[in-house]
């Protein structure tokens, strides 16, 4: 057997031959593999999306990015006065009260101050900042922190607790702040990295990382309009309001919950998508500040896998039509009841509540574009959106007579009131709009939201019906009332 010296060692010259046939195997297979990948289309791997090709490439950090960012991040502290009166329980009974010519023989109230802390985000660099409704709510005062540590207060432009989004506003002295830009929150896919910046528990500005762990998440109940970015980037109590954002610096959503169960974060992090944030900055400009959800007219349900058998589709998908307004655009471009609803404005569509998202991001005039199955056939329907009208006039009435709804404050249902008290159903008839907590009625077990179908079997119409009714002496009640899909009747004797 020949044998060689390679740098003084003997080494047999046949298996050198292999070494080198291996080493120049594997360089072309490490070229083919590159090639190959760099030859993926865009969808392969997602635009701008690559995997580590390196170890340098594994020591990339983020810090360019959170520098670019975080000065758009605020820290928001609020304070309120909260003035308890001795003996409150007892001094809020009437009778209890009556004893004391209404004046308290305990002493004046005590003030006591609740502080909060939260975080927002600089969206315009005169200072608008967006940040939870719940963050401010029945806050005295609103204090804004910069990451350079300047402090202003601040005003609240606007705040909907139904989306659980608020705009204030901070005066900055003509000088332009660092913002941040939305990114079209649509583009999200799972597993795209993102990045949480906010005041977590108090302790000063703080970075976390992780992934989307989905993008559509409904079945939250955190807002009326449940449609949120689910990650696993630690958020904790005071990453509220705080920024979500894509890799390349973009706002991608606002950090609102978490779910938890010692209060801590668990990787279960929920944020408003920066398609709902921008909706509402605009709407605080343009309407008033209230946001204006386009009205379809629909009211839907989910559909599982039995329903899906019987709708004859292949698979759960869509929302079925259980009821089209006939007053609404949609019945009058021809949808109707049974209609599955697949895609709205090229949006897949799940359940309810991702449709009232859609309808909720497009704009007042502008086209819906639904993808609809009927009887097993495709078909597409268009109609342009409209507000919801307010037919018929509301006529909020306090209920004064004495009865089992005393206290309480009813009106006429239409589209746009329905809207505005988030009532599922066919807006339609007499709803009961608030009520004082310790009303007769509250007492009794209504709440804000029944729906008054009878009374004593008068049917009830509007709200004159109802106060018609009420205003007739009676010795025995009998109130009908739906309240979501139940309806049950309340026998009371007087």
């Amino acid at each position: 057997m020949c044998k060689t010296l390679v740098n003084g060692v003997r080494v047999d010259r046949s298996a050198a031959r292999t070494r080198r046939f291996l080493v120049a195997w594997l360089s072309v297979r490490a070229l083919f593999l590159a090639l190959l990948i760099s030859a993926q289309p865009e969808d392969a791997f997602g635009q701008d999306r690559r995997i580590p090709e390196s170890r340098e490439q594994i020591t990339w950090s983020f810090a360019p990015l959170v520098k670019r960012a975080a000065p758009a991040v605020v820290n928001i502290f609020t304070r309120k006065v909260v003035r308890e009166r001795p003996m409150g329980l007892f001094f809020d009974d009437p009778v209890f009260r009556q004893f004391f010519g209404g004046e308290s023989p305990f002493g004046a109230p005590r003030a006591r101050v609740q502080n909060s802390l939260g975080s927002g985000v600089i969206v315009r660099s005169s200072g608008v900042i967006l940040t939870n409704a719940h963050v401010i709510k029945d806050s005295d005062e609103i204090t804004v922190v910069l990451a350079d540590k300047r402090e202003f207060e601040a005003r609240v432009i606007k705040a909907d607790e139904r989306i659980d989004l608020a705009v204030l506003q901070i005066d900055p002295g003509g000088e332009p702040l660092s913002t941040l830009d939305f990114m079209d929150s649509d583009e999200l896919q799972v597993g795209d990295l993102v990045l949480a910046i906010g005041n977590p528990f108090g302790v000063g500005q703080t970075v976390t990382m992780g992934i989307v762990s989905a993008v559509a998440r409904t079945a939250v109940g955190i807002s009326d309009y449940s449609f949120f970015i689910q990650t696993d980037a630690a958020i904790n109590p005071g990453n509220s309001g705080g920024a979500l954002i894509s890799m390349d610096g973009r706002l991608a959503g606002i950090n609102t919950a978490i779910f938890s169960r010692s209060g801590g974060s668990v990787g279960i992090g929920f944020a408003i998508p920066s398609n709902m944030a921008r909706a509402v900055l605009e709407a605080s400009a343009t309407t008033g500040g209230k946001l204006v959800r386009p009205w379809l007219g629909i009211t839907s349900q989910a559909i599982n896998a039995e329903l899906a058998n019987s709708l004859g589709l292949s698979r759960p998908e869509g929302v079925l039509v259980k009821a089209v307004d006939a007053r609404s655009p949609a019945a009058r471009a021809g949808l109707r009841v049974g209609d599955v609803v697949l895609t709205l404005n090229g949006h897949t569509i799940d359940d309810p509540e991702s449709m009232r998202f859609r309808a909720a991001t497009a704009q007042v005039g502008s086209e819906a574009v639904l993808t609809t199955v009927r009887n097993g056939v495709a078909r597409e329907v268009r109609f342009s959106l409209v507000r919801a009208p307010e037919t018929p006039p509301r006529e909020a009435s306090p209920v004064t007579s004495r009865s089992p709804l005393l206290g309480a404050t009813v009106a006429n249902l239409s589209p746009a009131l329905a809207d505005e008290i988030d009532f599922q159903g066919t807006p339609q008839g007499v709803v009961i709009l608030e009520m004082d907590s310790r009303s007769i009625a509250a007492q009794l077990g209504y709440r804000a939201g029944d729906l008054i179908l009878r009374v004593n079997e008068r049917e009830i119409g509007t709200v004159r019906d109802l106060l018609a009714a009420l205003r007739q002496t009676s010795r025995t009640w009998a109130i009908t009332v739906r309240r979501g899909d139940q309806v049950f009747t309340n026998n009371f004797r007087g």
